[in-house]
């Protein structure tokens, strides 16, 4: 690679190089917080907090957890919806030098005994509705302490008021369990001050969770560097200032939710309106009533916006950066975006990101004045990304495939306990620095921009979402009518793509549609929702390679062939 990149020169205002605090990052929000004191640092259905309200809030937090037992090196598991505790769990303990696991809340108790027992978490953080499912999980180590927390807690009076009436009082009565905190509790209880533990930069700061071509999901260490870095970097890409705003839509356990919607805001000072639950009614109202500076999504997400019917007497004006990332984009999901926002006083236009969360979460994107057809853009500020053949170090000339390969300081430290994964993903080249291979395949054009071809490895996106299909498969064939199984992602006009299972029964007179709905609900009972199957089909045998394998590429090719390319919709 030569010593100038061609795309610094499409860089247009965005510096070519940022200048890195060697701070944590409780100290990063500290520091905002300093300087911005009565600065309004998150939103939440109304309720708002200032950066000093904030910290202070990290500090009884962290006062709270130390209490509990929680410090430097320990784990915390993190199981919350994008909500106050679990932005302020986040960061106090950071404070602390633990490192907060985040999970999705809707694991279910297999996959949380999972989580638990690759982190080691010995304290849970989660709302009062899903305290049945983790306590159901069975880890090698049980939880010391499960802290409740309840959506009420920073709602207003009237809005707490609604929501005992409509969903409150449907949670059930949590029974009596020893190792039951409550946060509100916890927050308003007399600790002894708990000091800042001295971690540094380099120091983990998360582990964030991504499936394998195995069937157990990854553990990712991030350290305070990548969040520091990726935070400057996505908040410099997309002109996120002081005083600014962004919608927090995609979710904290997410890479991009928590390094892109929280951090990179916090950071600079903007404020971070915290979504916990996507509706396109909802994000529509947000948009009226909130009026962001920046949105950033997957997808499906911008799909929805596009067809909610409440923004078609909006002003969307105040948009000033609008990016997509996780999935491919669609060109008819951008032109419907951007037709919506123009027709409603707004320019902005839908750019399209790559990033993955080994390096926290988006590490290139599209320039705001510079768009080519198909391309992921070009990378952030002292992001370096070039295209090698597959499974080497060699790199490959421009206009040809291979794989790409990112380099910079948001690239992850490693794989939770697994060197040898860690080995193969992060390589020193020739050049003397260490890389990260993807297992995504792309291109590179002369100017520097890059294009996404397809992946190394087996993985469906859905809605925004990895599915793992290993995973899947392991819970199928645990089914016992299940003999063959194979999970593909098929075309889905709402989704991008769907998960569907190709199952080959014991007792072939099963092949039934009860028989798929109980395969279905098997799967959902021990699945999160965006992986289990939405359509199985049975067959009598499945296509093999010729070593012996099932051949998932054939099955993809025939469902094609048999619905014209695209999949049914639903």
């Amino acid at each position: 690679m030569s010593e100038e990149p061609p795309w610094l020169r499409f860089y247009g205002r965005v510096p070519r190089h940022l200048e890195y605090p060697e701070v944590t990052l409780y100290e990063a929000i500290a520091a905002t917080a300093r300087r911005l004191p009565a600065a309004t640092a998150w939103d939440f259905l109304g309720r708002t907090a200032t950066y000093r309200e904030l910290v202070a809030e990290i500090d009884r937090c962290a006062d709270a957890l130390a209490a509990l037992g929680l410090g430097r090196g320990a784990r915390i598991l993190v199981s919350m919806p994008t909500t106050p505790q679990g932005v302020v769990a986040f960061y106090a303990a950071n404070k602390l030098g633990a490192v907060p696991a985040l999970v999705h809340p809707l694991s279910t108790a297999p996959e949380i005994t999972q989580y638990l027992d690759q982190s080691g978490a010995r304290v849970a953080l989660t709302l009062d509705a899903f305290y049945g499912v983790l306590a159901a999980a069975t880890p090698k180590r049980p939880l010391e302490a499960i802290v409740l927390a309840r959506i009420p807690d920073y709602l207003p009076g009237p809005k707490r008021l609604g929501f005992w009436l409509t969903r409150g009082r449907k949670i059930a009565r949590v029974p009596a369990d020893a190792r039951v905190r409550w946060w509100s509790a916890l927050m308003a209880g007399r600790h002894a001050n708990a000091a800042r533990a001295p971690a540094g930069p380099g120091d983990p700061a998360a582990i964030l969770f991504s499936g394998g071509t195995t069937a157990l999901p990854k553990g990712i260490v991030l350290s305070n560097r990548n969040f520091v870095a990726e935070g400057m970097q996505a908040a410099a890409w997309g002109g996120l200032r002081e005083g600014d705003s962004i919608l927090a839509i995609l979710p904290i356990f997410h890479g991009f939710g928590l390094g892109v919607c929280v951090n990179a805001a916090l950071m600079a000072g903007g404020k971070s309106i915290l979504v916990p639950r996507f509706t396109a009614p909802l994000v529509a109202k947000l948009l009226r009533r909130k009026r962001p500076n920046v949105l950033v999504g997957v997808p499906t997400l911008f799909h929805a916006l596009s067809e909610e019917r409440t923004l078609a007497r909006a002003d969307l004006s105040c948009l000033r950066a609008c990016f997509c990332g996780a999935d491919t984009l669609p060109r008819p999901v951008k032109e419907r975006f951007e037709a919506l926002v123009a027709a409603r006083g707004g320019e902005v236009k839908l750019l399209e990101g790559y990033g993955l969360t080994e390096a926290v979460t988006a590490i290139m994107a599209m320039p705001v004045d510079e768009y080519r057809e198909g391309s992921i853009g070009i990378p952030f500020p002292d992001m370096l990304a070039k295209i090698c053949a597959p499974g080497t170090t060699e790199e490959r000339p421009v206009g040809e495939e291979g794989e790409l390969c990112v380099a910079g300081p948001a690239v992850m430290l490693g794989y939770l306990d697994d060197p040898q994964a860690s080995a193969q993903a992060l390589r020193v080249h020739p050049d003397g620095r260490t890389w990260l291979h993807t297992g995504d395949l792309a291109r590179r054009d002369a100017d520097g921009f890059f294009y996404f071809a397809g992946r190394l490895k087996r993985l469906i996106k859905t809605s925004g979402f990895n599915v793992y299909p290993a995973q899947v498969e392991r819970v199928l064939y645990e089914h016992p009518l299940v003999a063959e199984a194979c999970v593909v992602g098929v075309p889905d006009p709402g989704r991008v793509e769907r998960v569907k299972a190709f199952v080959v029964l014991k007792d072939r007179a099963r092949a039934r549609p009860d028989t798929a709905a109980a395969l279905i609900e098997y799967c959902r009972e021990r699945l999160i929702r965006w992986s289990c199957p939405r359509e199985i089909e049975f067959r009598d045998r499945l296509p093999t390679t010729r070593v012996g394998k099932i051949d998932y590429r054939a099955l993809v090719e025939e469902h094609a062939a048999e619905h014209g390319g695209a999949g049914e919709g639903e």
